[in-house]
């Protein structure tokens, strides 16, 4: 049975992980398979839109915007603030991560954060809803964790609708639960205004459309699998320096884009640390967004790292 804390991040027992690892070799190939393929294919349309007329300037710039928005609205809001409470925030920024959140439609609030403290509290474990490593770790085992792990899983979501056990401090939260009853309204807009962005600045109905497909669908497409990314990728490849009971890993090529999330095994050593790139060089945008709102006044109580901290988690 676990036992949770408030950010759900701690538990008492669990189920054995699952033991034996194959080579990394062969890990790291299946990986970048499901990793590159999708990625080229999106790389060869770029150029066609663009020749064509089908993807400008005004596009690449409102995808970006979108991006970085509703981005940090997972990685700082629902991840950072609201899964693991590495700081607490005024009631203004609170409500606009949550819908910024939101609008990366990767689902409601609280149920969002109910998976995803249910996930440190049996992460790799049997009761994990989303690990790389529940069906064995033969070649076609990882094939079918890989998926599960990226996104199979939420097409089982019987098992991860707690939000009362895992939760219960949002579900307390009026801000929290209007914001998560709308999310209808959030997914909405999330589409429609770069549609009325691009048609406004453009003056047409191409530009509105384009907007639509490339900061609208392709822009929310990239950030889910960005997010989902950090599930599956950050699980199975990567560097571990710090001591975490799972198989969590520092994964550098997904740290810009992630906004930092790709730190994983440093944030699965520290869950409640605001930051998660937390050597030297390490890029985490999410962090330096904290930074900003910390001397802003607009958060307090963060949880940075120390440098005792770290040592203490260090791997010898």
């Amino acid at each position: 049975m676990a036992v949770l804390t408030d950010t759900g991040t701690k538990t008492a027992t669990g189920p054995k992980p699952v033991k034996g690892e194959p080579r990394d070799a062969g890990r790291q190939s299946l990986v970048y398979l499901f990793l590159i393929v999708p990625m080229v294919a999106l790389a060869a349309a770029v150029p066609f839109a663009w020749t064509t007329g089908l993807l400008s300037w005004t596009d690449v710039i409102l995808a970006v915007v979108f991006f970085e928005l509703t981005g940090h609205g997972v990685t700082i809001g629902y991840h950072r603030l609201f899964t693991h409470g590495s700081f607490k925030a005024n009631r203004p920024l609170k409500i606009t991560l949550a819908i910024l959140g939101s609008m990366a439609v990767q689902g409601p609030i609280i149920n969002w954060v109910a998976d995803h403290r249910r996930h440190h509290a049996f992460s790799d474990k049997e009761g994990d809803p989303h690990s790389p490593w529940l069906f064995g770790t033969s070649a076609w085992a990882l094939t079918k964790g890989f998926w599960h792990a990226h996104m199979g899983w939420m097409f089982q979501r019987d098992n991860t609708s707690n939000q009362e056990r895992f939760a219960p401090d949002l579900l307390r939260d009026k801000d929290i639960l209007a914001v998560d009853k709308l999310f209808w309204l959030w997914t909405i807009l999330t589409f429609l205004m770069p549609a009325v962005l691009g048609g406004l600045i453009t003056m047409s109905w191409t530009g509105a459309l384009t907007a639509f497909f490339w900061a609208g669908l392709v822009r929310v497409s990239v950030l889910h699998h960005t997010t989902w990314s950090t599930n599956s990728i950050c699980h199975m490849i990567g560097e571990r320096p710090f001591k975490s009971r799972d198989k969590a890993a520092n994964f550098w090529p997904l740290a810009l884009l992630s906004f930092g999330e790709s730190w994983h095994n440093s944030h699965h050593a520290d869950p409640s640390c605001a930051r998660h790139g937390v050597k030297r060089g390490q890029i985490d945008t999410s962090a330096r967004c904290i930074r900003l709102f910390e001397k802003a006044g607009w958060v307090t109580n963060v949880k940075w790292p120390t440098a005792e901290r770290l040592a203490k988690l260090a791997n010898e």
